[in-house]
């Protein structure tokens, strides 16, 4: 265990330092062994389906790791041939379980702290390493470790599913295999990631487990509103950074590339974010551009909203207007055309009053 403590510690600096090594694991499947020891003595039972038999002793020996060496007992047909690959099968895992099961909680701990660190960083942005944990008990292994550890194992598993998350973000192939919000997996990790997000140990997770959620935006039906609710809340976070980032996944769930922007932007005033978003606005930190995307957006999509008038949201986005902030590219259309909904709807509202006086 102490030898496979310094590979993995290997694997993830050249991971880490050479872009191409991540590549180059991939084809070599370095995940697999990597979940398979992260895995060792988590609960994973009552979440994954019963494992698939293998189809042959051959190929289980060689899956659990023991060279190949071309010897009958391994390879032949017959039935003493067949025994004796059982007894050497059943005596190695016996053997190697026990040395595992014998070895001290610190050695244990180490080696499982240097697979997730390696996880980490061979799925820091590659696709082809993030879908390859997800194809193994990956996404189920790491929900379980963030729900049960702490320390540096549960940094390096929340971090690696954020770039798994970020995967998924982008490549829609992987959102709908990894992410099916009825699969045991999705809903595991959707859990652990909401829990986290209203209550991490550290700033870092936090924002970490919001940025996940906000990767995975487009997979959240209209009525999964339960992940939107924590984001509003930390909205009001004491750290300015916790509260842009949940502006931040709450523009991804309203974005209007998002399938469902209007239902979910509908959602979020339900839940009370425009107050906080103007409060958030008006702080005077550094990080407002998450908000006022976001207020735009809501202005866009729901521009008859009582919340929005009450909250003067257009006179804020006009003073945003004419300040430099105007100038980011991610605004220079998004807010003439939020401004001009609200102003359209509070044109109309006035027209409809005075018809109503008369």
């Amino acid at each position: 265990m102490r030898l496979q403590t310094q590979v993995a510690g290997l694997v993830s600096r050249l991971a880490a330092h050479h872009p191409y090594a991540q590549e180059e694991f991939a084809r070599e499947n370095a995940v697999r062994p990597l979940v398979s020891i992260l895995s060792f003595e988590v609960p994973l039972d009552e979440l994954r389906p019963a494992p698939k038999k293998p189809s042959s002793i051959h190929s289980l020996v060689k899956g659990m790791g023991v060279p190949s060496t071309g010897n009958s007992s391994l390879s032949g047909d017959g039935s003493s041939s067949s025994s004796r690959s059982s007894s050497l099968l059943r005596d190695y895992y016996h053997h190697h379980r026990k040395d595992r099961e014998n070895e001290s909680p610190e050695v244990k701990l180490a080696l499982k702290v240097a697979c997730a660190e390696a996880l980490w960083m061979l799925a820091k942005g590659c696709l082809s390493n993030c879908r390859k944990i997800t194809e193994t008990k990956g996404l189920l292994c790491l929900s379980k470790i963030i729900e049960l550890d702490k320390g540096e194992l549960l940094h390096h598993c929340m971090m690696a599913m954020m770039e798994i998350a970020a995967a998924a973000e982008i490549d829609a192939d992987l959102r709908r295999s990894a992410f099916k919000m009825n699969s045991p997996a999705a809903k595991s990790v959707v859990e652990q990631l909401i829990r986290v997000a209203q209550q991490g140990s550290s700033i870092v997770l936090q924002i970490a487990a919001i940025k996940a959620i906000g990767c995975l935006a487009r997979t959240f039906p209209a009525k999964e509103t339960k992940v939107l609710s924590p984001l509003v809340l930390q909205l009001g976070h004491w750290n300015p950074e916790v509260a842009a980032e949940a502006a931040r996944a709450l523009g991804k769930f309203a974005e209007p590339d998002n399938f469902l922007c209007v239902e979910h932007s509908k959602t979020i005033i339900e839940f009370a974010a425009v107050p906080a978003l103007m409060r958030l606005h008006r702080s005077g930190e550094k990080a407002q551009l998450p908000p006022v995307i976001l207020l735009s957006y809501l202005a866009l999509h729901v521009p008859k909203s009582e919340a929005l008038e009450r909250a003067k949201v257009l006179g804020a986005l006009q003073s945003v207007a004419r300040s430099p902030l105007a100038q980011d590219p991610s605004l220079r259309e998004l807010l003439p055309r939020a401004i001009y909904q609200l102003e359209l709807y509070q044109v109309g509202l006035h027209a409809d009053r005075q018809s109503y006086e008369v």
